[in-house]
């Protein structure tokens, strides 16, 4: 019996969201000008979780009591932007009555992504020493969302102590399994070789368990980003209770948009509701 699976010839092309999103450009500088917005009417507390000049985080706090954590991880191939960009998606939670920390990380090349992958762990931990009471939920989107992922890993991921808050895992367009990403053009700035991909994919780890886990694409992704998110739930789901999410009529950009609205589905997933 033949079987027809899609064969990639091109690689770069088969996680090119740039180019599978003409209007790339207009959505990078919306999320800037609307972070900039939101930052000039909530400003929030600068909080160093390492001596690095990136290991930063943006912390907002709502009125009173806050109902738990959730922190936000950005994306941008590891190498691409920080959390000034993406300021705005602290509003669904905020609204909801959530403390919402958003960290910057050293960029690849000058950090690998196991370094990375530390230094996110070192910046949990800090958001959640500063915000000690409640739940705790971990999100991120693209390189981001594979960043969340490996917070939930034993071994690499959180410390006991934070891990003991954890509820849930969202990774919004992340990966499972980065040895693909070894023959992109942009892995001449990742550098991603066979022991950085065994080591760093979700693939290959166990989740420390304690916790749900959800793994979010949009519909309209490209079909790798598809695969990888399916993946992520059906590896992870072997361990913990996990769920697998196509947001329909959502690209690899705007898949991230529900964080702005207090009612969004996508709110409710990083806020427990």
């Amino acid at each position: 019996m033949k079987t027809n699976w899609e064969q990639i010839v091109d690689w770069t092309a088969a996680y090119d969201n740039r180019a599978a999103v003409p209007k790339y450009e207009e959505i990078f500088y919306a999320w800037g000008r609307d972070a900039a917005a939101f930052r000039a009417n909530h400003a929030p507390e600068d909080i160093a979780y390492g001596e690095a000049e990136r290991e930063r985080v943006d912390l907002y706090r709502p009125s009173g009591t806050a109902k738990g954590l959730c922190v936000f991880i950005h994306g941008g191939w590891w190498s691409y932007f920080g959390r000034e960009y993406f300021s705005h998606l602290a509003a669904g939670p905020l609204a909801n009555g959530w403390a919402v920390a958003l960290p910057s990380y050293t960029l690849c090349p000058d950090l690998n992504i196991g370094g990375i992958v530390r230094q996110m762990v070192d910046a949990v931990g800090t958001a959640s020493t500063a915000v000690p009471d409640g739940p705790l939920v971990v999100c991120g989107h693209s390189a981001g969302g594979h960043l969340a992922t490996m917070m939930g890993a034993s071994g690499v991921g959180i410390t006991d102590a934070a891990a003991s808050r954890l509820e849930r895992i969202v990774s919004i367009s992340g990966v499972a399994d980065l040895r693909p990403l070894m023959r992109v053009e942009m892995n001449s700035v990742l550098k991603i070789d066979e022991q950085e991909a065994r080591v760093s994919s979700p693939l290959f780890l166990t989740p420390k368990g304690g916790f749900d886990y959800i793994a979010l694409a949009g519909a309209e992704e490209l079909s790798e980003f598809r695969r990888q998110n399916a993946m992520l739930a059906d590896c992870w789901g072997a361990h913990v209770s996990a769920q697998r999410i196509e947001a329909e009529g959502c690209n690899h950009f705007d898949v991230i948009d529900g964080l702005i609205d207090p009612e969004s589905a996508l709110t409710g997933l990083v806020t427990l509701s």
